[in-house]
Parts: C-alpha cells; structure tokens; sequence
C-alpha cells in the first residue's frame, strides 16, 4: 500500500516553504494546487490550498476555510533526530506545543503547530536511544 497524506492550506506557497525548511527536503512535485514531499518508499505528504479542494469536489465538502483553525488531524514523523527536525520546524514559523521528552508510547516525540494549525510531531523509539 502506498498512502498519500494531503494538507488542506490556506497559502500553497507559504505552506510549500515551511515544509521544505522543516523537514529539510525539497518536494517532489511542485505545482500549482499541489506540492509533494517523499516521506519513504510507501507514503506521501500532499499540501493543497483550500480551494483547490472545494473546486475538487464542490458543495459535497465542507469549505475548509469556513471551519476555522482547530487541530483536526496530527503529522507524526518518526525521524533519526527529532530534536533537530523539530528546531527546524520553529525555525520555519511553527509554534512549539511540546518540546521533546519520552512519551509513556515509547517514543521520544517533540510537537508543533504548522502555519496553517496542523499539529507536527517529530518522534523517536526510546529504544533507538538503548546500547
């Protein structure tokens, strides 16, 4: 199985620009209504403006600017240096939430929010951290 994650955003532009800083990576595909970024073999990060998606599919979704900026939906990256990746984040523009500590899951996990309200976590297994 492949899996394609898309971001709905307010500006493709500003959200393209945050996610090549913070996750330190150009995207793949870059154009107008979409941007992609290679997560790994089998999934994808998609990062389309709002009203790209109501284009798309019309009355049959609710607008997505009308709904506000709470958290709806969580990135979870699990990555070699979370720390550094979530650095990057807040140096993007992110708000900090968390900063990186063990989790009671078994993880160390740093979360953020990006510029559009999506909660970006950054996370380890503790046991990567054991001799």
């Amino acid at each position: 199985m492949h899996a394609h994650f898309i971001l709905y955003v307010e500006d493709q532009g500003r959200a393209t620009a945050f996610y090549t800083e913070a996750l330190g990576i150009e995207p793949r595909l870059n154009v107008p209504g979409m941007t992609e970024f290679d997560l790994g073999a089998e999934s994808v990060l998609g990062l389309m403006p709002e009203r790209g998606i109501k284009r798309l599919l019309g009355d049959a979704l609710p607008d997505p600017s009308a709904a506000g900026r709470p958290p709806r939906a969580e990135v979870y990256l699990v990555v070699a240096d979370p720390a550094a990746a979530h650095a990057r984040a807040l140096s993007a523009g992110a708000r900090e939430l968390s900063a990186l500590r063990d989790r009671d899951w078994g993880d160390a996990a740093a979360y953020c929010l990006d510029p559009d309200g999506h909660v970006l976590a950054f996370a380890k297994p503790l046991e990567a951290e054991k001799p």
